[in-house]
């Protein structure tokens, strides 16, 4: 045992110290938007760790109540941390909560759900010579652009629910679902890491999107193949009822030294 006289040892460092320290060390020796598979291998190691008491979040919390005058719910967004490399962040969205359809150009994006149930549609934008119909959908694509008026074509990565806990999830610049909405079936509560983060001076805006009403009739030409698996999305402005609000992050501070 221990004299009486010992000295304490130190308490180990915050779950979030340690995210930060991988963050920095991964996306500091990337010389890309995309880390080395063993980096996001690191980070998703680190945040598949990561609990909600870790960032001192319970579902009880008024984040995960607030509505505005209509009724509907806010979305709140705690920052820990930014950089010109990556940037941590928590997004908390009361139930019914939604982040519209929105991308992240040239970014690598980590999410961990920490709590609750949350449904998640996202897509790639569709790329011929990755896509098993080959020169025809390519042709297809070439042949309807003029008409589509900033309409592009996307395909659907994926559409399902997340319960926590489950995996970290990962998207990449071309893959993983870029652009993704979500909706909240429960209070969540979302651990992002971008990398790097939004910086419309360095070509990275965060622009949202719609689904296209106005698709190409098949007889204009070939039909896309699994209809359902694709979709015309178009350029739009937030939309009036998402509101997102900045609150301060009560939790284990991040210490970068």
């Amino acid at each position: 045992m221990p004299s009486a006289g010992a000295a304490a040892q130190p308490a180990p460092p915050p779950a979030v110290q340690g995210l930060f320290e991988a963050c920095r060390e991964v996306f500091g020796a990337s010389a890309g938007a995309v880390p080395s598979p063993a980096g996001v291998e690191r980070i998703k190691s680190v945040l598949d760790s990561i609990s909600a008491a870790d960032v001192s979040l319970t579902r009880n919390m008024s984040y995960f109540r607030r509505v505005n005058s209509n009724g509907i719910p806010k979305i709140t967004y705690l920052h820990l941390y930014e950089c010109e490399a990556f940037s941590i962040g928590i997004f908390c969205l009361p139930p019914r909560g939604v982040i519209p359809l929105h991308n992240h150009p040239n970014m690598t994006v980590f999410s961990k759900l920490l709590f609750g149930e949350l449904r998640v549609k996202s897509y790639d934008w569709a790329d011929a010579s990755q896509d098993s119909t080959g020169v025809s959908l390519f042709l297809f694509v070439l042949s309807i652009d003029a008409q589509l008026q900033g309409a592009r074509l996307a395909k659907v990565k994926v559409d399902g629910t997340l319960n926590a806990p489950c995996a970290t999830s990962v998207l990449y610049p071309e893959d993983g679902g870029n652009l993704h909405c979500f909706t909240a079936h429960t209070a969540c509560a979302v651990l992002d890491v971008l990398g790097p983060p939004y910086d419309d001076g360095s070509g990275r805006h965060c622009q949202h999107y719609n689904v296209s009403s106005s698709a190409p009739s098949a007889g204009d030409s070939k039909p896309l193949p699994g209809d359902d698996g694709y979709a015309w999305l178009e350029e739009c402005e937030p939309p009036d009822n998402f509101h997102l609000v900045g609150s301060t992050y009560m939790g284990p501070r991040i210490v970068d030294n």
